[in-house]
């Protein structure tokens, strides 16, 4: 999950130093508990003749997920540590990885020129990107898509803040996993519910679905239980003309 955040140099320092194996990373939940509460939502709308982008990847633990239901799947990120890890992690290479700033146009131009029209699956990338990178992004997402594509984005909601504060706010100091991000200088942004409808609108798309679901996390509580960042998810495609 790193697209241009605060930069491309943060998400590389905070990749190459994250610890190895399935869940070390905050955000880095299991299919079960992600994607696959996402795919009932966006299933009857991505054009499978399309090819799917997962568009901050991270490891690829979701793009892996995504390739078993998809023909081609790539996996795109910033940071190429994230790139190596998610190749490595995928031995059996079902899905594709590159390196990408989604803030970029000239990049996003090249994978699209490469690609063609796809459908693009994003979960918790805006809401840690630069307020001026945003509109960027989201403009490189409606590239992207062409006419037939469409997008699944999930951020988390204002709600989330409340949670997030807690967690940093622990007697004991954040825990490691939390820690770690704001370490590499990757302090999530607030950003209000209304931003990510604001930001398609501009941009040419339009909304045909939304709702609300919590972003499971790999950490835990003081009961145990994985702690869930609320979040709004939405679906979009490009405005009829």
């Amino acid at each position: 999950m790193s697209a241009s955040s605060h930069g491309p140099t943060a998400w590389e320092g905070f990749w190459r130093d994250a610890p190895a194996g399935e869940g070390e990373v905050f955000w880095d939940a299991a299919p079960a508990l992600a994607a696959a509460r996402h795919l009932p939502l966006f299933a009857d709308h991505f054009d499978p003749a399309l090819p799917v982008i997962d568009l901050g990847c991270g490891n690829g633990t979701q793009t892996r997920f995504l390739a078993e239901r998809y023909p081609r799947v790539i996996g795109v990120d910033v940071s190429a540590s994230a790139i190596d890890r998610a190749r490595r992690e995928d031995p059996a290479q079902v899905a594709e990885y590159r390196q990408v700033d989604a803030a970029d146009a000239a990049q996003v131009q090249a994978l699209h020129e490469d690609v063609g029209e796809a459908n693009v699956y994003v979960r918790g990338v805006l809401h840690q990107c630069a307020p001026e990178d945003r509109p960027r992004v989201v403009a490189g997402i409606a590239r992207l898509l062409g006419r037939r594509g469409r997008v699944f984005l999930v951020e988390p909601s204002e709600a989330a803040k409340a949670v997030l504060m807690s967690l940093v706010q622990r007697p004991d100091g954040p825990p490691p996993k939390v820690r770690a991000i704001f370490s590499h200088g990757i302090a999530p942004a607030e950003m209000p519910d209304g931003a990510v409808p604001d930001l398609l609108a501009a941009h040419g798309l339009e909304m045909s679905g939304s709702g609300r679901l919590p972003l499971i996390t790999t950490e835990t509580g003081s009961d145990g239980t994985p702690v869930e960042v609320p979040t709004n998810w939405l679906l979009a495609g490009p405005r009829e003309v």
